[in-house]
């Protein structure tokens, strides 16, 4: 069950002197382990931070078919979209640019070192076990590109009774898709593994609509296999093991790349993640914890011309990491730790230059005293190319009653220009400068019997912010930015239902000095609004989602408006057994027509069947 935590600090010692009184009103969601807010797992009440957290039995009820439509839940995100399944997706959170966000896989920070993007369109929703959120600046303890927050994904894990459980599903719908997954997972106490595989094929949407010039008017399909294997195993030492695998490849139909009616050539792509990662844990000390984390991530992309090379680029993210978590007392832990990062890129377009290396330091102080809890953290990057960047970060909270918490944080963060921003012909600006930004925020929550409730104001600025202008969309530090926020979420059940609601107000003005000055940035809708509604009857569930969107501009210049809009899924699924169910979506009831990019269509309405087996 996806479980939204707005707020600058997490629940912590709400009630008279300590915990207890809240824990008892809450345990699960304050007992909930989570890892990306600290980078050490700890429960949800211990993390100073502004988290969601998406587990599997959430996306398996939800009957998402890919990640972006998992995220687009998630307060403080917008996404835009190219055309249907499989096509680019790009994500915003809070405003901040779209390869502001630091996204991980199991650990292992992933994403184009050329585009600076994360292909989430791309990645196996079948074989995620849960996704975690964290929003706000996390530079202090990730480096560059955390301005706008980390999304961390956690693969299938395995574990259980120490039997082999598989698990499959198939499912067929509108457009001719089909797709499937199936795997085993299995383990103990000491030992855990999962190993898994999954497919998808649909002929997919016409992507361009017939006011661009390029159109051609077809379907453009989408095909995916991807295949993951995590694996683990702790020793009586105390010494822990975990490693994981994944490839995810895609492959999407474009439309021509002519301008002419009927002239011009087919274009496809096709593109790799690979990913390889493992981690060693153990005390040396009783209050002493050791993390050592190393792995390797792959971004490849290919494009082709009426079946003909058009281009390539083939990027390795190398990353290691060295953590030690010192208790110096009951609720007060200090974090030193040490980041070391390759980045290379390889490519049938010629760049100035191809690798760079960045290595970091930094420490973390979490504590906490009667009604109060805290956490610092100070970091420094020394990257090969740009010099050093210092951040810092620091977040205290308040228990103003047993059941209301009042919190405030600040931060800040940075990121280095990708190398496409840097050197891509007629695109890049070899002199462009790191982007830094500062951010605040105030935050109020509530956890009930009835329910829970947050709100989070924040604003972030952002010098020398890169944004893309002009005929050739030339990259270019704009002066400054000033993103004004607020996330609303409330949570509850009612009449039988459990109702899960958010929203989004965001203003992202231009701050430069140019002809652009007082514009919106371009694709961040305005206003966002979320409700999932979901009821069991003893074998039958049901369920329903609103998405509503206000309105965005596509470009810097804000002459292409974007309306808003909004879509109504409704879902359905049957226990034929304990293990056998039976899966029914219907997305985007009502056929609403839009846009979250100029010119790229967006799917009608679409029916898809799904049949799922959990080995229990």
């Amino acid at each position: 069950m996806r479980k939204p935590f707005i707020k600058p600090a997490a629940f912590a010692l709400l009630g008279g002197t300590s915990l207890s009184s809240f824990l008892a009103a809450a345990p699960l969601t304050l007992d909930e382990q989570v890892v990306t807010a600290t980078r050490s797992e700890r429960p949800v009440r211990a993390s100073l931070a502004a988290t969601t957290v998406i587990d599997r039995e959430e996306i398996e009820r939800s009957q998402a078919r890919s990640v972006p439509e998992l995220l687009r839940k998630v307060p403080g995100v917008t996404l835009s979209n190219n055309g249907g399944p499989g096509k680019n997706t790009t994500l915003f959170m809070r405003g901040a640019e779209s390869d502001h966000v630091l996204v991980l896989i199991d650990g292992v920070k992933v994403g184009s070192v050329s585009a600076g993007l994360t292909a989430f369109q791309d990645l196996p929703v079948e074989l995620i076990e849960r996704i975690e959120v964290v929003r706000g600046p996390r530079s202090s303890l990730y480096g560059s590109e955390a301005i706008g927050g980390v999304i961390q994904i956690f693969t299938r894990k395995g574990g259980g009774d120490g039997r082999a459980k598989p698990w499959f599903s198939a499912g067929y719908g509108t457009h001719d898709s089909y797709e499937g997954s199936a795997g085993v997972a299995g383990g103990d106490d000491k030992a855990w593994y999962n190993l898994g595989v999954s497919s998808q094929d649909t002929d997919g949407i016409d992507a361009l609509n017939a006011r661009n010039s390029y159109h051609e008017s077809d379907d453009d399909g989408y095909r995916n296999l991807s295949g993951n294997l995590r694996a683990g195993y702790r020793f009586d030492s105390g010494l822990e093991l975990d490693g994981a695998l994944m490839r995810a490849k895609g492959h999407t139909d474009l439309d021509r790349v002519s301008p002419i009616p009927g002239g011009g050539l087919n274009a496809n792509a096709d593109n790799e993640q690979r990913l390889a990662g493992g981690r060693a844990r153990f005390s040396p000390l009783e209050l002493w914890d050791v993390t050592l984390q190393a792995g390797r991530s792959e971004d490849l992309a290919l494009n082709e011309l009426g079946g003909l090379f058009g281009s390539r680029f083939d990027t390795q993210r190398d990353s290691a990491s060295w953590l030690n978590d010192l208790t110096l007392a009951e609720g007060h832990v200090l974090t030193l730790g040490y980041d070391w990062q390759r980045d290379k890129l390889s490519s049938s377009t010629v760049f100035d230059k191809d690798s760079r290396m960045n290595r970091g330091w930094f420490a973390q102080y979490l504590g906490e005293y009667g009604r109060q809890d805290w956490q610092l953290s100070l970091r420094r990057d020394d990257n090969e190319q740009f010099g050093t960047h210092d951040t810092g970060s620091a977040a205290w909270g308040y228990a103003l009653t047993d059941a209301v918490r009042f919190s405030l944080s600040y931060g800040t963060a940075f990121k280095a220009p990708t190398f496409n921003e840097l050197y891509f012909e007629n695109f890049g600006d070899p002199n462009l400068k790191s982007e830094t930004s500062e951010s605040f925020e105030l935050g109020l929550a509530g956890q009930h019997t009835w329910g829970h409730w947050s709100a989070n104001a924040f604003r972030t600025e952002v010098e020398d912010l890169i944004a893309f202008t002009g005929p050739s969309f030339q990259a270019r530090n704009v002066d400054s930015a000033r993103i004004d926020g607020l996330e609303l979420v409330l949570g509850s059940q009612w009449l039988g239902w459990d109702w899960q609601a958010n929203a989004t107000l965001l203003d992202s003005e231009n701050r430069g000095h140019d002809e652009s000055r007082g514009n919106q940035l371009p694709r961040r809708a305005q206003q966002v609004f979320n409700l999932d509604l979901d009821r069991r009857f003893s074998k039958l569930g049901l369920g329903a989602t609103l998405h509503a969107e206000g309105r965005r501009f596509d470009d810097v210049e804000n002459d292409d408006r974007l309306a808003g809009y909004a879509t109504v899924d409704l879902r359905g699924e049957y226990w034929l057994t304990e293990e056998w169910r039976l899966q029914a979506k219907v997305t985007n009831l009502l056929d609403a027509d839009y846009e979250t990019a100029l010119d790229f269509n967006q799917p009608g309405q679409a029916v898809y069947f799904t049949v799922r087996y959990q080995a229990l």
